[in-house]
């Protein structure tokens, strides 16, 4: 019987990464550019600054050589300038000599001085010059990074629609670009498939606890229905609604979490409004006072998500209220540039230490706080995270004899 052939053996893995692109020996790099950008502008510096001194001192020689004085015939001396004024006619030889070297001692210091005075002049220019020119270059060669802010702001205020398409030389600023618009190209891809997953889930999702619900309710609708029937059906059908409001307010948090919404005049005051108006039932069921006033502020944002804010602020400040004369104060104004929605109730009294659990999804302080007949908690988890997507914030604070105090500052 023949021997099978071994399979043949696998090739060598080649030692260089195939994906690290082969750059050249000379490659224009930053460090390679500002080496020659700032060697070649000391090396300019230091020949115009030679060139100076060198003009400065030789007329500063020229200067300095002139005699103070001329010989005329007869052995007779001329005094040309008021340098040596003890220079005269009639002195002796040993004391003219003193006096000439007193006189040329003079006509050097005072040549240097000259000398000093101007190269002081000419590095006061020479420096202002220098740092105009640095400046300049400084701003050419940083000005890819301020690109790369620019957009990447851009990006923040939810526009992932933007690139840096960065050109010039192939450097590591033009490799930092090319690697954020790669890194931009993902992230949209992402959000997009997010965005189409929420729309998807949100359908799959409302249409089976639609379907739920109808059949419940027309079954409720028979008269000859047996009471334990009815009974079921009642619970089942408010299980079916805490379903759709828990379906709703996780998409509605997904969304808000996506930043990707359009932005329109949006007033504070009309929100408010028509967040009390919504709430204004369920309010004199319980026996809770709606009061404040509502001045315009103006914002950018999306009203339906800005409504939800007020919403469940209100929402929650009438849920989560005093069994007997409890109200609810609703106010809206600008203050220092911001747009502020103030939501302030009586209730119980809210420890310091536990503000920070109630913005986290599904998180109760207490069972007498939080029951299942006063919403799927996610209503404070929903406004922060909306007022996030809006540039703002949103902060709780303890009121003073129970209740809490919830403030949102947006961006006008």
């Amino acid at each position: 019987m023949a021997a099978t052939p071994a399979p043949p053996s696998a090739p060598p893995k080649p030692t260089w990464d195939p994906r690290d692109p082969v750059r050249p020996l000379l490659r224009p790099t930053i460090r390679i550019r500002l080496t020659l950008l700032y060697g070649g502008m000391f090396l300019i510096a230091g020949v115009l600054l030679l060139s100076i001194i060198y003009l400065l001192a030789a007329q500063a020689l020229h200067s300095g050589s002139s005699l103070p004085f001329k010989l005329l015939p007869e052995s007779r001396i001329q005094l040309t300038n008021n340098s040596c004024p003890a220079l005269a006619p009639g002195l002796s030889a040993d004391q003219a000599n003193s006096e000439l070297a007193k006189c040329f001692a003079y006509q050097r210091g005072a040549a240097l001085d000259d000398l000093l005075r101007r190269s002081l002049f000419a590095l006061l220019g020479l420096s202002i010059i220098a740092f105009a020119f640095g400046y300049a270059m400084a701003g050419r060669v940083l000005s890819p990074l301020g690109r790369i802010t620019r957009t990447a702001r851009q990006v923040a205020g939810s526009d992932l629609t933007r690139r840096i398409e960065l050109d010039g030389p192939d450097d590591e600023l033009r490799e930092l670009s090319d690697t954020f618009d790669e890194m931009l190209d993902r992230l949209e891809r992402a959000f997009t498939a997010q965005q189409r997953f929420v729309a998807n889930a949100s359908h799959e999702l409302r249409t089976p606890l639609a379907i739920n619900r109808t059949l419940l309710e027309v079954h409720l609708s028979d008269p000859g229905a047996p009471v334990e029937l009815q009974q079921l059906g009642r619970t089942l059908l408010a299980t079916n609604e805490r379903s759709e409001q828990l379906v709703e307010g996780l998409l509605l948090l997904a969304r808000s979490d996506n930043q990707t919404f359009e932005r329109k005049p949006v007033d504070l005051a009309e929100v408010a409004t028509r967040a009390v108006d919504q709430t204004r039932a369920e309010a004199e069921a319980k026996d809770v006072e709606i009061r404040g006033e509502c001045a315009p502020a103006v914002v950018q944002g999306n009203g339906v998500l800005l409504e939800r804010i007020a919403l469940n602020l209100v929402q929650n400040a009438v849920r989560y209220n005093v069994p007997e004369d409890g109200w609810v104060e609703v106010t809206t104004e600008v203050l220092a540039g911001q747009a502020v929605l103030v939501v302030s109730n009586t209730g119980p009294v809210v420890p310091a230490y536990e503000i920070d659990s109630i913005w986290e999804p599904f998180r109760r302080l207490r069972q007498d706080r939080t029951g299942s007949d006063k919403g799927v908690g996610l209503g404070l988890s929903i406004a922060r995270s909306v007022a996030r997507a809006h540039g703002g914030r949103i902060i709780a604070e303890p009121r003073e004899g129970g209740g809490l105090v919830m403030r949102v500052t947006l961006p006008v």
